[in-house]
């Protein structure tokens, strides 16, 4: 009969595949600790501090330099040390609170630790300088620590941007003794800046050339980790299990030069009003190997 059969209705393309899940986000921290630290275990390491006297009888203290950028806290770092030492949270050192691109510490100044006992103090003395900043003419000048290594600052002397000191200055000390001079440089600097600027490195790198040509051992604290990574604001002993703090500290070592083992992540006491064990771990940890390497330098004097 003239009908013709209808024909089926085409089938529609087959739907593109799904495209795969995307894998879950890395974990910000690792499974393993990259360095073993005995948290809240501090007994050892402070009753050592305490206990210390140099060996060389012609060194009445070890004395720390700190340098770094503007900032980092290392007034702060000052105060940390004496809070955790005499067991309470202590201010001796003025420190700014901000974040201020200007340098609050303007005269090199030594900062000494009450101990026990009317007019003691503690055989370990740090001396804090101006905040480097990039460029010239601006910042403590790379001159003036490259003589405060050797002992030729006086104290109370004040530092000029764009003038260093000279032998024929009333800030000069010409024949410094085995205590005037620095045993142990630190560099303190901040986990919570970017990459820090060519400016700062060059200094930094001259900084610990000068030292070393002296034979002065140096070390690096990484200051305000609790601030640079969340994980660790959430609980101090994930610093070592921190992606973000071990690449930072990484990154440091191969632009400066400074060994792996000789840099220290620290919190300070900053907004705290009593001590914190963890906190404590961390600063001794850093405290004990500064009087080691300075104890070793100034037997060689």
């Amino acid at each position: 009969m003239g009908g013709s059969e209808s024909k089926p209705a085409p089938r529609p393309p087959p739907s593109p595949p799904k495209p795969a899940p995307r894998p879950p986000p890395s974990p910000p921290t690792l499974r393993t600790p990259w360095r073993q630290v005995s948290w809240g275990n501090n007994a050892s390491d402070l009753d050592y501090v305490k206990n210390y006297k140099p060996e060389n009888e012609a060194v009445r203290h070890i004395r720390v330099l700190l340098h770094g950028p503007v900032g980092v806290g290392k007034s702060t770092f000052i105060n940390s040390v004496s809070s955790v030492v005499r067991r309470k949270v202590v201010i001796p050192a003025l420190a700014s609170s901000d974040n201020s691109e200007i340098s609050f510490t303007k005269k090199f100044k030594t900062h000494t630790i009450q101990r026990e006992g009317r007019g003691n103090i503690y055989p370990f003395v740090f001396n804090d300088v101006m905040g480097l900043e990039e460029g010239t003419g601006r910042g403590v000048h790379v001159k003036d620590i490259k003589l405060a290594l050797e002992g030729h600052v006086k104290e109370g002397y004040k530092f000029n941007s764009v003038s260093p000191l000279t032998p024929s200055d009333h800030g000069y000390v010409s024949q410094p003794s085995p205590d005037d001079r620095v045993h142990v440089l630190v560099c303190l600097y901040s986990a919570n800046v970017g990459e820090m600027k060519d400016g700062f490195l060059q200094k930094i790198r001259e900084i610990r050339e000068a030292a070393s040509a002296l034979g002065i051992p140096q070390i690096a604290v990484l200051t305000k980790i609790d601030e640079a990574c969340e994980e660790v604001e959430k609980d101090l002993t994930n610093t070592f299990k921190s992606k973000y703090l071990k690449t930072k500290i990484e990154d440091f070592s191969r632009k400066v030069g400074i060994p792996l083992n000789c840099i220290f992540p620290m919190k300070n006491y900053c907004t705290e009003t009593l001590l914190n064990d963890d906190v404590d771990t961390l600063i001794l940890s850093a405290l004990r190997a500064i009087i080691d390497f300075g104890e070793d330098f100034a037997n060689t004097l």
